[in-house]
């Protein structure tokens, strides 16, 4: 991990400086004018869903260059995190950027007494922080994409009573 990175909550001024971060990490596909990345957290921010205190940039010298979002979505009808996207600048990615910010979200959530994180993700990366198959814990998917890409990581707060079927924030459904 780089020793001259600060990991702090993003502010109102990042908001130009992580689209744009989006659009580079994922890349804009044919046809379109940005990332579906970027439009998602337009959406979640616009919907008020992005979770302040579960949401950080990285900075080296002063640039943004890493950002991770958590959403307010809801386990068996109770409010819980939706984490992502995540994404680092293209050239600084495998410097344990990525692997910062998700240590920052896992951190704060405990102290928020989050009882777990749900992402959509690759199982080999994320398994290194201790997600599992989102299933196995009971936790019911929203959407037809692999069973072991539908990964939860479950904190101190949790309790197995609290497994149900897992729903985004609503800017998720808008993805078409």
């Amino acid at each position: 991990m780089r020793d001259d990175m600060v990991i702090r909550r993003e502010t109102p001024d990042d908001t130009a400086a992580t689209e744009a971060l989006h659009d580079a990490a994922f890349g804009v596909p044919s046809g379109r004018s940005e990332s579906v990345e970027r439009e998602l957290l337009r959406a979640l921010r616009a919907e008020g869903s992005v979770i302040d205190e579960l949401t950080f940039v990285a900075e080296l010298d002063g640039q943004v260059v890493g950002h991770v979002v958590c959403s307010r979505g809801s386990l068996a009808g109770a409010p819980s995190v939706g984490l992502g996207p995540i994404g680092v600048r293209p050239d600084l990615q495998r410097q344990g950027i990525g692997a910062a910010l998700m240590m920052a979200v896992v951190a704060s959530a405990e102290q928020q007494a989050e009882p777990a994180l749900v992402l959509l993700g690759d199982p080999d990366y994320y398994g290194f922080f201790g997600f599992v198959t989102a299933s196995g814990l009971g936790i019911g998917s929203p959407g037809p994409w692999g069973d072991r890409y539908f990964q939860a990581l479950t904190l101190r707060a949790w309790r197995p009573e609290m497994a149900g079927d897992f729903r985004y924030a609503p800017a998720f459904d808008a993805l078409g």
